[in-house]
């Protein structure tokens, strides 16, 4: 799928890679996307599994927690998003995201979402 959001109706097309190294939010986030038309096709706890995971699979979309066990999700955005035809990322923290600076806007994301905003909508946005 092109990941041009123009027609952010048909989520039910946008794959999505969920990266957290709790197993607890990923289990609400693919509960919530799933809800709400993405279709979640794999999950990753760090930094190494997400790059392998994400050239595996393929998805449109990684949801990136910044902080990993083995890398920060600044230096993961910035792999996933350096080739052409990568996926887009959007990355998620319990912290705010002026916590960040200008990390998230170098890092090739399209954007920051606090976990307790997570939803669709905020995705959809960040894509569109």
């Amino acid at each position: 799928m092109s990941l041009d959001f123009a027609v952010c109706h048909d989520l039910e097309d946008v794959t999505v890679l969920i990266v957290d190294d709790h197993p607890s939010f990923r289990a609400s986030a693919r509960m919530l996307l799933q809800a709400e038309g993405f279709e979640v096709i794999g999950e990753a706890e760090d930094g190494t599994s997400a790059l392998a995971a994400a050239a595996e699979l393929r998805p449109d979309l990684v949801l990136l927690d910044v902080q990993l066990p083995d890398m920060d999700g600044f230096e993961v955005a910035a792999r996933l998003t350096e080739r052409d035809g990568g996926p887009a990322v959007v990355l998620v923290s319990s912290r705010d995201g002026s916590d960040f600076g200008s990390l998230v806007g170098t890092s090739g994301a399209r954007g920051f979402i606090p976990k307790a905003e997570l939803s669709g909508s905020r995705i959809a946005a960040l894509l569109g």
